[in-house]
């Protein structure tokens, strides 16, 4: 199929989409907020009050709804490398993660500490299936060690991942930093793709 083609078949799967319907219908600025507001249901990581930081954020699906629950006494300080429009209640910082001097920049702004550290972040997908598991789980640990500087003690981290070559690895490491680890594939997460998330609560000492 000509790339063309291709790219007209993936909009069509978009916009046909029920989860980028409704998040056109409720103002959300992506359907990857349906897969925050599932987990939060069920595991109630988000708290009114809570100081949240919120790693890949753009285009402000998850702080979006972070802001709405935490409320005026919290606070989201989102990340990203590209751009995002700004979102009441929300910090943006627009830099790379994984230059040291953008993320002591955000360090610097969290004297308190945070209560959840939560990362949607993806590399630039490749296509090569081992390539992007690599990059996927490089960023997971990036999280995670970043996580392990910030939070609070008992406090929480949320990281996209998929299923593959590493994973268990990246369980193991969860499990050395945190009292519980939980995996979650919410509903909106596409039944094709082998992305799953990572929940660890209860940071350890």
């Amino acid at each position: 199929m000509s790339g063309r083609g291709s790219s007209r078949r993936w909009l069509d799967q978009h916009f046909a989409d029920p989860y980028v319907r409704q998040a056109q219908a409720l103002g959300y600025r992506s359907r990857a907020s349906f897969k925050l507001l599932e987990i939060n249901k069920r595991d109630h990581l988000l708290q009114p009050g809570a100081t949240v930081v919120d790693l890949g954020a753009a285009p402000g699906g998850w702080s979006q709804v972070a802001a709405a629950v935490v409320g005026a006494r919290g606070r989201v300080v989102a990340l990203d490398m590209l751009s995002m429009p700004p979102l009441p209640g929300v910090e943006f910082t627009q830099g790379d993660f994984t230059d040291d001097a953008v993320l002591e920049q955000v360090l610097a702004g969290l004297p308190g500490g945070a209560d959840l550290v939560m990362s949607d972040m993806a590399p630039n997908l490749s296509g090569v299936r081992d390539v992007d598991q690599a990059a996927t789980l490089y960023l997971a640990e990036l999280a995670l060690d970043f996580a392990a500087r910030v939070l609070k003690p008992r406090g929480m981290l949320l990281v996209k991942s998929f299923e593959g070559a590493g994973s268990q690895e990246l369980r193991a490491l969860f499990a050395q930093r945190f009292a519980q680890v939980l995996i979650r594939k919410p509903d909106a997460s596409r039944d094709r793709s082998r992305e799953h998330y990572l929940i660890g609560r209860g940071k350890l000492p």
